[in-house]
């Protein structure tokens, strides 16, 4: 009957499309951190606590965790973040039933300072925002990426990897076209990393400081000549969420180390 060919057609495209979804953008095992691709005193930075500067944010986060704003803090509801916060950063960004929306790490901790603490949201990129996510991020250090692409954050991943494979700015690039198509060739006296987000927060000796995936995001639009989104802009959001996914099974690095 017509409405049953129209039924079956309907779920062979969903199929299809759960199918496309979840098979991996890179094999298993040709899945590598940017870590493998930087230098050795890169890799000996960020594996030892006291010379990885990324810490030094980690640190203050911990204070900032304890802080009461307006008589709550993230510990009072949380208690100690070694347990609360294991794996949770490995999740994000994550859909948010109550938005709506996909959210990443530095925005699901806005929203509980704005809906817990009646407190104003940090800026993005201040320290006190990178220091409480690089905080929170480094209880899952070693732990893999293991974010969900299905129900509400679906229509975000699709968005992340279409704005991935899409070319962009004046010298028409796409992502891709760097970090799968010519990942481990140089690019002036750089190596090309598979582009994985698995590090940040982190410590970038060209910015001297910590910055979040979505910087890092932006500056590689800035060099390819493209039209930057701005800070926290849904966008950014999606391809951080196809990053992640991407590069499930990859460890949990932050706070990172990276040239």
């Amino acid at each position: 009957m017509p409405w049953r060919r129209s039924a079956c057609a309907a779920a062979a495209a969903l199929l299809a499309l759960s199918a496309t979804a979840q098979q991996r953008a890179l094999p298993l095992q040709t899945l590598r951190s940017g870590l493998s691709f930087a230098g050795a005193d890169v890799r000996a930075m960020q594996a030892d606590e006291v010379a990885n500067p990324g810490f030094l944010w980690v640190e203050r986060g911990e204070t900032l965790w304890r802080r009461a704003v307006n008589g709550s803090s993230c510990q009072s509801c949380h208690g100690d973040a070694a347990a609360s916060m294991r794996g949770v950063a490995a999740r994000y960004p994550a859909y948010d039933r109550a938005s709506g929306t996909v959210m990443d790490l530095e925005a699901r901790i806005n929203a509980c300072r704005v809906g817990h603490q009646g407190a104003k949201p940090l800026e993005r990129e201040s320290d006190e925002l990178l220091s409480i996510s690089a905080y929170v991020a480094s209880q899952s250090r070693g732990m893999p990426l293991a974010v969900s692409i299905d129900g509400g954050a679906r229509a975000s991943f699709e968005r992340g990897r279409a704005l991935y494979t899409r070319r962009h700015g004046q010298m028409n690039l796409a992502c891709a076209q760097c970090h799968e198509q010519n990942w481990g060739k140089r690019l002036y006296a750089e190596t090309l990393s598979q582009g994985h987000g698995n590090a940040f927060p982190a410590y970038r000796l060209e910015w001297q400081g910590l910055g979040s995936l979505q910087r890092r995001i932006r500056a590689c639009l800035f060099g390819i000549r493209a039209e930057m989104p701005r800070p926290g802009a849904p966008e950014l959001t999606d391809l951080e969420l196809y990053l992640a996914w991407r590069g499930q099974g990859l460890p949990i690095e932050a706070p990172g180390v990276r040239r």
